[in-house]
């Protein structure tokens, strides 16, 4: 499964440095237990958005993967230590 995590090019300007990395690897920390064979992707576009590619349950995983991106970008002081 792939998921492409689109960051808004003017979100990303506010950042910190390495954020964006950071976020790549807490995603795969939190999802690859469910999903082994999972690429992540985070990177900046005209506007945030979320993709899910190569999923079984297309819906459902999309479902679940937007809950976990929520889920980590609101504790994003306990793994960030940019």
């Amino acid at each position: 499964m792939v998921v492409e995590v689109m960051i808004a090019k003017e979100k990303a300007k506010g950042m910190p440095k390495g954020a964006m990395d950071a976020l790549r690897e807490e995603l795969i920390k939190r999802l690859s237990r469910s999903y082994p064979d999972l690429n992540v992707v985070v990177k900046t576009a005209s506007n945030d958005g979320l993709s899910v590619l190569r999923a079984k349950d297309k819906e459902g995983d999309k479902e679940i993967v937007s809950q976990v991106l929520q889920d980590a970008w609101e504790s994003a002081d306990e793994w960030f230590h940019g």
